[in-house]
């Protein structure tokens, strides 16, 4: 079992779409199995860890383009959980990766502030 560092906190990854359509999911790259997992943010960008799985899916920080907090995303609803949106791309593809990471609105906002900052710096 792969390892994340210890301020990596609890979330849900629900699932990265093409563009804003939710039935076109991206399958690249491991990005297709949704699931419960870790995340954390550093220099190298947004990672999350699936439970059982070795590799962390990655949003490198230059590719991020923004991010946006839903109520739904790629199909899925979270239950009235805010659902942070990481706007990226990769090769050319316009891709929106959504997780549900807090239930408490102003944390996720806090997060995507975060996201944002890292990307500029990039």
């Amino acid at each position: 079992m792969a390892s994340y560092p210890s301020h990596a906190r609890p979330g849900a990854y629900i699932g990265t779409t093409v563009g804003d359509v939710w039935w076109r999911r991206y399958r690249r790259d491991g990005f297709l199995a949704r699931g419960n997992g870790r995340y954390w943010l550093d220099g190298d960008g947004f990672h999350f860890l699936r439970a059982l799985t070795k590799t962390p899916l990655l949003i490198p920080s230059g590719a991020v383009t923004r991010t946006s907090m839903s109520g739904w995303h790629a199909g899925r609803w979270a239950a009235g959980i805010p659902i942070l949106r990481i706007h990226w791309t990769r090769d050319g593809a316009e891709l929106i990766s959504g997780f549900a990471v807090s239930r408490d609105p102003h944390e996720v906002a806090s997060l995507c502030r975060d996201i944002e900052a890292f990307a500029t710096r990039s």
